[in-house]
């Protein structure tokens, strides 16, 4: 049997730690369906970040977390932060855990994908006719501009006031190889890219546009159009199924791909990767820690489920159970059953455990009728519902410490 892959688990705030247990129901369906199909299971570790690790530790990364991030193939992470660590200092708030463990992982660039899911249409606040057919992913540069520039802090001006200064810096090399992971998955979807930028106003974005046109001659079955910032937000709105893959720097995806989870129609739908050269992948929902509704059992865990598929695919080579996770999620919701966060007047409603519950016992029925074989997957949607997954009785995920 080949070693397990190594994941590390970061629940972190909020509402992580109750999607992150809703998660972990799917993955062990999932992990014990991969150890069967490739005779490689996964093993789980779990760690501090955020809020939780400045309690426990007194910082938001503990080396303990970091060293085992280094160590694994993929770490799946729910979210940070909350109003009780705001009166902290900018270096030792959650956030600051979050980028430096980005910074430090070498992971430059954020994919964020929204769809909109069939029979989800009118949950978004657009009209179904504008929404419809909306299917995009916003590529984020990472690791540089804004949120990491030099210099950043606060002083005092001449006058006695106090001052502030961020610094939106990225070299050609950064623009160039985040461009490339956008051409790519361009290559694999409609084979658009939208770059966006605000190059009428800054030198920075005049930088971007030029690097970005170059490296598109490399892809000459690409096509590409530039967007201004405003411009981009604009047309999110207003006509979202015309873009197939969005190219940003950090602080404008970071804003865009929020505002296409609210086109879609919950930021609870939306998942993430974030990758490097070589080393393990970050996966995290894109939701955030949503402290008003922390411990209610009504956060949507579909986001943080849907990044793990993104794992599946990106970390551990297994595209075919990434596509059977998210064709779980899709008969889930075909279903009926929804979440508060998208739920209209007489949904099925689930709680956050509920939901992943549904969505691992989806997954378990479609393990076993493919394993019986084509005959048995054809009719594997009687209706009935299957006997709840037993978690404990599994032995293909070892627990680290």
């Amino acid at each position: 049997m080949s070693e397990a892959w190594r994941l590390l688990l970061l629940p972190g705030d909020g509402i992580g730690p109750e999607v992150s247990e809703a998660t972990e129901a799917v993955l062990e369906v999932a992990a014990a369906w991969l150890e069967r199909r490739s005779g490689r299971g996964v093993a789980v570790r779990r760690g501090w970040i955020g809020g939780a690790a400045i309690d426990r530790w007194g910082v938001p990364l503990p080396e303990e977390t970091l060293e085992a991030a280094r160590a694994s193939d993929a770490v799946l992470l729910a979210a940070v932060g909350g109003p009780r660590w705001e009166h902290l200092p900018g270096h030792l708030r959650p956030e600051a855990g979050l980028l430096a463990l980005r910074r430090e992982l070498g992971v430059y660039a954020n994919l964020r994908p929204a769809t909109v899911w069939p029979g989800l249409e009118g949950r978004s606040p657009l009209r179904p006719e504008v929404v419809a057919g909306t299917d995009c992913l916003v590529v984020r540069e990472l690791t540089g501009g804004l949120y990491y520039g030099q210099p950043r802090g606060r002083g005092v001006g001449s006058g006695g006031e106090i001052r502030a200064v961020d610094t939106m810096e990225y070299s050609a090399d950064e623009i160039r190889r985040v461009a490339h992971v956008a051409f790519r998955a361009a290559r694999r979807r409609r084979r658009l890219v939208t770059s966006v930028d605000k190059a009428n106003v800054l030198e920075n974005s005049r930088l971007w546009r030029e690097v970005v046109s170059n490296v598109a001659r490399d892809y000459p079955d690409v096509r590409l159009e530039h967007q201004l910032v405003d411009s981009a937000a604009m047309l999110l709105v207003s006509q979202p199924a015309r873009f197939d893959v969005l190219l940003t720097e950090n602080l404008f995806g970071d804003i865009l791909s929020d505002l296409a989870g609210g086109v879609v129609g919950s930021l609870g739908l939306l998942p993430s990767a974030s990758l490097g050269d070589g080393g393990p992948g970050l996966y995290e929902p894109v939701h955030g820690s949503a402290p008003d509704i922390a411990g209610q059992d009504r956060a949507n865990p579909l986001g943080m489920i849907l990044s793990l598929a993104m794992l599946f695919e990106s970390s551990f080579g297994a595209a075919w159970l990434a596509a059977e996770l998210r064709e779980a999620v899709a008969a889930v919701l075909a279903e009926g059953w929804r979440t508060a966060d998208i739920a209209a007047p007489g949904a099925r409603l689930a709680g956050t455990r509920e939901m992943g519950r549904r969505v691992a016992r989806e997954l378990e029925r479609r393990a076993r009728a493919g394993e019986a074989g084509p005959d048995a997957r054809a009719g594997r949607r009687s209706g009935a519902e299957s006997e709840p997954v037993d978690s404990a009785a599994r032995p293909h995920m070892a627990a680290g410490a």
